[in-house]
C-alpha cells in the first residue's frame, strides 16, 4: 500500500487550507451513509476541501492499490481511517492534518491498532516523525498496545542515526517520575549505541526502582560496560 506521509512545517499549527478527503464505500455497507453524510457536512463547514468518493464494487482496483479491506475507509489529508467514525472524530483529524499533534495522534492510532509496519515507515521518514514517537512514549496516558508498538519500532531502529538523534531526549526521560518510562528510556538508550549513552544510564544503577536498576545493568552490559 502506498503510504501518504504527513508533512510537518515550521508554522505547523497555523491555519492552512483544509485537507482533501477520499472515501471508499460499499453498496451494502451499513455505516457508509453515516460517514459520507458527516464528510459532506464537514466539507460544507470548510473543515475539508475536495471530497472524492468511490464504490469499491465499481472501482476494485483502487481498493487493491490502497490496500483497503474494509469499508467505510476514509483518508483525510495523510490519515487513513477505517470503520464507523463520528463527525467529531473526523473533524478532529481534519483540524490536526499537518500538525505535530496530528502526527502524534496518528502514530498512536497506527500503533494502537497493530499497524506497526505502517508506523515504522512513517517514523523512518524523518527526524520530526521520530520526535513525535518519543513524545508519545513520554506521555503517561499512552496505552499498553501503543507502548508495545513503540518498543517494536525502537528495536527495529537499533543502532540507527535516527535513534542516535533522540539520545538527549531519552536522557531527559531517564529522570521521569514514572519508573516504567525511566526503564524504557534506559533500554532505548542502549539500543542507540551512542557513545554518550553509558553516561546517561549509569546513574540509574542507583534508581529507587529495582526494575529500573536491573534494566540499567543489562543496558550497560549490552553496551560493553
Amino acid at each position: 500500500m502506498r503510504l501518504v506521509l504527513p508533512r510537518i512545517h515550521k508554522d505547523m499549527d497555523n491555519k492552512k487550507s483544509p485537507p482533501d478527503a477520499l472515501m471508499l464505500k460499499g453498496t451494502h455497507c451499513p455505516y457508509c451513509p453515516t460517514v459520507l453524510k458527516s464528510l459532506q457536512e464537514l466539507q460544507e463547514s470548510g473543515h475539508i476541501g475536495n471530497l472524492e468518493t468511490w464504490n469499491i464494487e465499481e472501482k476494485p482496483e483502487l481498493a487493491r492499490e490502497l490496500g483497503v479491506r474494509t469499508v467505510p475507509w476514509v483518508r483525510i489529508g495523510p490519515y487513513e481511517l477505517e470503520g464507523l467514525r463520528s463527525i467529531g472524530e473526523l473533524r478532529e483529524w481534519a483540524e490536526k492534518a499537518g500538525s505535530a499533534a496530528g502526527l502524534t495522534k496518528w502514530l498512536d492510532e497506527l500503533l494502537g491498532s497493530g499497524r506497526i509496519a505502517q508506523a515504522l515507515e512513517l517514523v523512518t521518514a524523518g527526524q520530526d516523525n521520530i520526535n513525535a514517537l518519543v513524545e508519545l512514549f513520554a506521555d503517561t496516558e499512552t496505552q499498553l498496545n501503543t507502548r508495545i508498538g513503540i518498543s517494536a519500532i525502537m528495536e527495529d531502529l537499533h543502532g540507527s542515526d535516527l535513534l542516535r538523534g533522540i539520545v538527549d531526549r531519552l536522557a531527559d526521560l531517564t529522570h521521569h517520575a514514572d519508573a516504567h518510562i525511566r526503564g524504557d528510556a534506559c533500554h532505548y538508550l542502549s539500543l542507540s549505541g551512542d557513545a554518550k549513552a553509558p553516561g546517561h544510564i549509569r546513574p540509574l544503577l542507583a534508581d529507587d526502582d529495582a526494575g529500573v536498576r536491573e534494566i540499567a545493568r543489562d543496558s550497560l552490559e549490552a553496551l560493553g560496560g
